[in-house]
């Protein structure tokens, strides 16, 4: 798939120019990040504004785009000889530069000069919120900010554009992006024929990262690949799979472009779902159904998300678990015992995307406040849907034993929970099954050309697969 034209990062930075309307934007690309030592590195990538406005996938760059002057500077330095020799040739930066519509280049020793300027002439300096260490000092360096005041004297103009556009997303991003799901199913694809008793956790892990790496592809995020599903990110594998248990892989791959792919799926060890496992995975898919009915531009997210929790808290009514009325059961945040997190989060350049420029403006609409409960402050996308929009869907049902415990020695949802039938469900484990979504015109679809298990005869189709 060819990388997109420099008219697109030229149509993009124009964009932005007159959304903010005045002053000096300010970016930091990412450097490389050693492991142990300097030369010891993990794998590099770029910071996704950077690369959506500039596109240049080198390390050790910056850029600013003067809005009153109508400017656009990229710094960075020319590689040594002895950076070719350990690192072979690469682009010079005017090249690098050339490919994106930007002519002006200048050393990186020359950025501080030229934000310093700007600060003299009286105009803003708008930047974007640091997440790592080099960039608050690097920001330190630049414009006498604590790093501890960083965060919040970031530029909420710049912010707030970005995300409008980044939310946004256009054809040639959506063909990027269903590329990376694609890769994402054969990696789930290979979870399903591998998780069988004794097999470990990292062998699964392996083959899954193999179907990844073997398509010119990079995870997206760290894989989740456990028997231990009641732990919502768990990143360790520890674990032989037994008969009986339920396996969880959550992984999606990032294209080369770096845009992304997110899947979650739940398959038993054995051969087939215990009685009581099939129970509880279709009640979780009338959830999914739930709240992918729900989905179509104007409406809002949270909708969608209460929608599944009403859902859930009928069908654990129906199972004992629960008692009382599931629609106050579910507004009221009983239904985070059974699932605590959010219904999805926005995916694009980053598999969470802009999470780094705050959730509040990204899956929130101006004004509009995230809660502090549990349960509901997980959730990361609340506002209202709108064509362009790329998300998750991605309910869970979990039965995590210290929050049981937890709610049942403070008494929290007596009204709701049937405690003494709850403790023999403590070893279910969890269980959760995630697909990534687009907001047309008039409805949703879901993105990819390649279709992941869902029904419980699509998981033993999969795993009997050759």
């Amino acid at each position: 798939m060819k990388p997109f034209s420099k008219e697109t990062y030229i149509q993009r930075r124009s964009e932005l120019k007159k959304r903010v309307g005045s002053g000096l934007l300010l970016f930091l690309g990412n450097g490389e990040a050693p492991m142990n030592y300097a030369d010891n590195t993990y794998h590099f990538r770029q910071d996704s504004s950077f690369h959506y406005f500039f596109g240049s996938d080198y390390a050790g760059l910056a850029a600013v785009i003067d809005i009153d002057t109508d400017t656009e500077v990229i710094f960075g330095n020319e590689l040594t000889i002895d950076d070719i020799v350990w690192m072979g040739y690469q682009p010079s930066l005017h090249e690098k530069c050339e490919l994106v519509g930007i002519s002006h280049t200048m050393p990186l020793s020359e950025l501080a000069t030229c934000v310093k300027t700007a600060q003299s002439k009286g105009q803003t300096i708008h930047f974007l919120p640091p997440y790592r260490g080099e960039h608050q000092v690097w920001l330190q360096e630049l414009l006498g900010i604590n790093p501890a005041e960083q965060a919040a004297k970031a530029s909420l103009p710049m912010i707030r554009a970005i995300v409008d556009m980044r939310n946004h997303k256009t054809a040639e991003e959506i063909e990027h992006i269903e590329a990376a799901v694609d890769v994402s199913v054969d990696m789930h694809l290979a979870a399903y024929r591998a998780a069988r008793p004794g097999v470990t956790e990292a062998q699964i892990a392996a083959e899954v990262e193999r179907a990844c790496l073997s398509q010119d592809c990079y995870k997206a995020f760290p894989t989740i690949a456990t028997v231990k599903g009641q732990t919502l990110h768990q990143h360790k594998f520890m674990n032989t799979l037994e008969a009986g248990q339920i396996f969880l892989l959550d992984a999606g791959a990032e294209d080369p472009m770096h845009y992304a792919g997110d899947l979650s799926s739940s398959m038993p060890v054995s051969d087939r779902f215990t009685p009581e496992q099939e129970m509880i995975y279709n009640l979780h898919l009338k959830t999914f159904k739930a709240a992918t009915d729900t989905l179509a531009p104007g409406v809002p997210f949270r909708q969608a998300h209460m929608n599944a929790a009403v859902c859930l808290c009928e069908g654990m009514k129906e199972i004992g678990l629960m008692k009382g009325d599931p629609v106050d059961a579910a507004y009221s945040g009983a239904y985070a015992m059974f699932f605590p997190c959010g219904l999805g989060h926005m995916m694009g350049l980053d598999v969470h995307d802009m999470e780094n420029l705050g959730e509040q403006y990204v899956g929130y609409a101006n004004g509009e406040k995230k809660s502090t409960q549990f349960g509901f402050k997980s959730l990361r996308l609340a506002r209202k849907l709108e064509p362009g929009f790329v998300f998750t869907v991605e309910p869970g049902i979990y039965f995590i034993p210290e929050l049981i415990d937890k709610w049942r020695a403070e008494h929290q949802f007596t009204d709701f929970i049937c405690y003494d039938k709850l403790e023999a469900w403590k070893g279910f484990s969890g269980l959760r099954n995630e697909l990534d979504y687009l907001i047309t015109e008039d409805g949703a679809r879901v993105l990819g050309h390649k279709q992941k298990p869902m029904t419980v005869e699509e998981v033993y189709a999969a795993k009997n697969a050759l």
